[in-house]
C-alpha cells in the first residue's frame, strides 16, 4: 500500500480482499507507540495480524504491520500456540 489517506480509503475499500478481524488478543501501548494483536481470516486462511502504530498529536503518523499464518494445532511445536 501507498503512503497517504487516499491510499488507506483505497485499500480498506478493496471487495476483492476479504479480511475478517475475529479476536483482539493484545493492545498494549508505551510512549507513542500501539500494538495490536488481533486473530482472524484473510482470503480464508487463518491468521494473525499484528499493527504498529505510532502516534503523534492524536494522529496516526506511522504504521506497520504483518500478516502470518496460524497453523494447526497438529504442527504447533509447543503448547504456547501462537498468540
Amino acid at each position: 500500500m501507498s503512503d497517504g489517506l487516499p491510499a488507506l480509503r483505497e485499500a480498506l475499500s478493496r471487495e476483492d480482499i476479504l479480511r475478517n478481524y475475529e479476536q483482539i488478543h493484545r493492545v498494549l501501548a508505551e510512549g507513542s507507540f500501539v500494538l495490536s494483536v488481533y486473530e482472524g481470516h484473510l482470503d480464508g486462511d487463518h491468521v494473525s495480524f499484528y499493527d504498529l502504530f505510532r502516534i503523534a498529536n492524536r494522529k496516526i503518523v506511522e504504521h506497520w504491520d504483518t500478516v502470518d499464518p496460524v497453523p494447526p494445532r497438529s504442527e504447533w511445536v509447543n503448547d504456547n500456540g501462537k498468540f
